[in-house]
């Protein structure tokens, strides 16, 4: 999975021979590269660029030839390409003029419609998230009764048969509509969610298509009895729903909403996202304090207050939609579904008192739960570099592979609790209570004679929702013993390492939460202290999470959303801290490393150690290719046909200026509309912004969004007498583009470019008499495997 190559963004344009300047001293870590600088502003031919080419020597850095890294990524078990997102206002004609046009009651129209449509955002996702428990609840619960009906009449064999067709079926359909309609689909999708909070964007990666699998995909595989969870996809799903309704709809689906067109940018799109994934946190774990701490911690890279306050108010809708919902099911109208009200896990109504003893344990399970949370993210890793090489293998393999583990899970599950012994009943139970026979409960009959009951059962043959009720559960100390706690650490721990990466939607909060509560659980049985061991499991299932996820606060906050007990608040914090801190030690959180195995090409706080001996000059890719400010037609159109490259420096020169200058930054986007308009001149002549509003308006130079298509240049049939004219592009210049000196250390520019949300960092010399712009700087060229590839004795961390 390589690396996301440098989104190449230069534009076409040769030069003549450059004016003899004098040698400017040599910074102390590296000579720069003067290889990448074009050797003169004007412009030039594509072939002649050819020639363009020479440096100076390097004498502490040795560059190699060429760079193997390539813009590609996977996202989903899809590789694909990959673009960043135009976050910055693009400050032209086009910008200024939109603006302007507006009145107050339109500028009152946009605020207001910023909130209502988080309101609409937190919403749907309620509902989503409210559909989701239902199908799950019902298809699992009626598979589980089918199976326990045959188990009743002693017909074992049939029951397993059943069960593990009725799980092989599932999973081969979720795999299956994965496979073939949304590859992106596939997995938590939080790497993915967050790579684009980043800047980073793929195709598919937030289009309805897979917003349709990701919801169907993740109630087939959790009924499947797949070792993995529905709450990371909700995260993703929420990000699919907000960023359909930014976008207005989809044309590809007929689906379009023009009363919402202010949203067609993406730094609007960027923070309706990010209520997005709050409110799937908060459908999903019912938390809507936890979502909001959430997207700040985990999910966005840019965060505001304003955007704090309208995060709060979607996650606020999608709880209250929940809570209205589940209300209703109360009476019984959503067939098996839970009636537990908003707090999945209640267990408030036990006393929480603990001893130095019982502080001394929880810190030797954040210890051991930093442990075994990295060393979990170590085989994850490593399981999905293999798991890819199979899903590189076509759609075949990723549903027989599913398959195969679907078959593996249920023989586990089924294997394992046949295994068990069975055990007597608590004499104070009543006997509804124990044995209990159907779908959920505490104490599973299984094949145990009357008057008994099947420990690990009651967690493999169960719902993962009711299993994890089952480890919360308070005053149960002597259900589960240490032979069942420890094979069933053992089972969820390794079906949830090789469950992740099968082509279906699938998050590791739920196995994780399972090994973590099982472990503390475990944990307080050995040590025999006075805290109840339900209690030592909540506390166990947040050891774990802080190992793997290394989140605190957002995490912290779930938790006691969940569980609705204030009194664990210090074992809580003070566990998450243990973990995170000893988990650190070894390796980075878990979406962290999917991030980058999966080579999403995300900026990170800070600057590694390698850019520290270079400067902005030194990672340039040349020649840079540039347009005039007033540009011959066909130049422009084979310029966008020969490169990629989405954004061209724009170079304002003689006769509209007295020397060459850089006038801005025009984006290729912006260019195709342009030429699409077709305000041409047959001299090279200003025709100012009001022409191109004549034949074109500011909502023609808006994004498409992610299930859309932009047009391509080929699509602009354009004459050979058109060609032979001239267009202004003063109009659609960015004439603020953010600049950087060639010898600016290139971990500043990095941390710069980050804080800023560019696209694009035009740099420029530092002595007069040479070319205006040298190169630009793109997310690509920040990328430590993209330096280490120049370099080859840079500085590691």
């Amino acid at each position: 999975m390589a690396m996301a190559k440098r989104e190449k963004t230069l534009a076409v344009r040769p030069v003549p021979a450059p004016v003899p300047v004098p040698e400017a001293p040599p910074t102390p870590s590296a000579t720069p590269v003067s290889a990448t600088a074009p050797t003169s502003a004007r412009s030039v031919r594509w072939g002649d660029l050819e020639d363009a080419a020479g440096g100076l020597e390097r004498p502490l850095l040795r560059q190699r030839g060429s760079n193997t890294t390539s813009q590609m990524a996977v996202v989903g078990t899809n590789v694909c390409p990959i673009e960043s997102l135009d976050y910055e206002i693009v400050e032209n004609d086009v910008y200024k003029q939109d603006w302007r046009s507006r009145g107050r009651i339109q500028i009152f129209q946009y605020q207001v419609l910023k909130w209502l449509m988080a309101l609409l955002v937190g919403s749907f996702v309620g509902l989503v998230g409210f559909f989701n428990n239902i199908a799950v609840e019902n298809i699992a619960g009626y598979k589980l009764l089918l199976t326990s009906n045959l188990m009743r009449q002693n017909r074992n064999l049939g029951a397993f048969l059943l069960y593990m067709a009725c799980n092989a079926v599932l999973a081969g359909s979720a795999a299956a509509i994965c496979a073939y309609l949304a590859p992106a689909a596939a997995g938590s999708g939080i790497p993915e969610v967050k790579a684009y909070l980043n800047g980073v964007d793929a195709h598919s990666i937030l289009a309805p298509s897979t917003l349709f699998v990701k919801i169907i995909g993740s109630i087939l595989g959790v009924s499947a009895g797949f070792m993995l969870g529905k709450e990371g996809p909700m995260v993703h799903t929420g990000a699919c729903v907000a960023a359909m309704l930014a976008q207005g709809g989809s044309r590809k689906y007929g689906l379009t909403w023009n009363w919402i067109r202010y949203f067609k940018n993406d730094l609007d799109r960027r923070d309706l996202i990010t209520c997005g994934a709050a409110a799937g946190v908060t459908a999903a774990f019912r938390a809507p304090v936890g979502g909001v701490l959430f997207a700040l911690e985990e999910a966005t890279t840019w965060w505001r207050s304003v955007l704090l306050w309208r995060t709060f108010s979607t996650t606020a809708m999608s709880a209250i939609v929940l809570r209205s919902l589940i209300e209703y099911c109360r009476s019984g109208n959503c067939g098996l579904f839970g009636k537990g009200g908003l707090i999945m896990f209640d267990v408030s109504s036990r006393v929480t008192t603990y001893t130095a003893t019982d502080i001394a344990a929880v810190i030797l399970l954040g210890i051991l739960g930093g442990l075994l949370g990295a060393l979990f993210n170590h085989f994850v890793d490593q399981i999905l570099r293999r798991y890819g090489v199979i899903n590189e293998k076509g759609a075949p393999y990723k549903i027989l592979m599913t398959v195969f583990i679907s078959l593996v899970t249920s023989c586990c599950s089924f294997g394992l609790s046949s295994l068990s012994p069975c055990v007597p009943c608590p004499p104070e139970l009543a006997p509804g209570k124990c044995p209990t026979i159907g779908r959920n409960g505490n104490y599973k009959k299984f094949w145990c004679p009357a008057g008994h009951y099947n420990a690990l059962a009651s967690l493999f043959f169960n719902t993962n929702d009711d299993a994890i009720r089952n480890l919360f559960s308070g005053g149960t100390d002597s259900e589960f013993g240490v032979y069942t706690l420890l094979t069933f650490f053992i089972g969820v721990y390794t079906l949830g390492l090789i469950t992740y990466g099968v082509a279906v939607p699938s998050g590791l909060f739920i196995p994780v939460i399972l090994s973590g509560a099982s472990f503390g659980r475990l944990v307080g049985k050995i040590f025999g202290s006075g805290l109840d061991t339900g209690l030592f499991a909540i506390v166990g299932a947040a050891s774990f999470l802080g190992g793997t996820m290394r989140m605190t606060v957002s995490v912290c906050v779930i938790l006691l959303e969940l569980t609705n007990d204030l009194l664990l608040l210090p074992l809580i914090m003070l566990v998450l801290l243990v973990s995170k801190t000893v988990a650190d030690c070894f390796n980075k959180g878990v979406y962290e490393q999917i991030v980058r195995m999966k080579g999403l090409p995300f900026l990170e706080v800070h600057a590694d150690a390698c850019m520290r001996s270079l400067v902005a000059s030194d990672v340039l890719s040349g020649p840079v290719i540039t347009f005039s400010s007033v540009e011959r037609v066909g130049s422009v159109v084979n310029t966008l046909r020969r490169t990629g490259h989405n954004g061209f420096p724009v170079i304002e020169e003689e006769p509209f200026a007295p020397a060459p200058e850089l006038c801005g930054l025009v984006l290729r986007s912006h260019l195709i509309v342009l030429l699409n308009g077709r305000t041409f001149t047959r001299a090279p002549v200003k025709t100012g912004a009001a022409e191109v509003f004549r034949k074109l308006k500011p909502f023609d130079f808006a994004k498409v969004g992610s299930s859309g298509k932009a047009m391509e240049v080929d699509e602009l049939r354009l004459t050979e007498e058109e060609m032979d004219m001239y267009v202004d592009l003063h109009p659609i210049t960015n004439r603020s583009p953010y600049t950087v000196l060639e010898n600016m250390s290139l971990a500043k520019a990095a941390v710069l470019f980050r804080d800023l949300g560019l696209r694009h960092m035009c740099v420029v010399p530092r002595t007069p008499g040479r070319p205006p712009v040298l190169g630009i700087l793109t997310r690509h060229d920040f990328m430590p495997e993209y330096i280490r590839g120049l370099f080859e004795n840079v500085l590691r961390e």
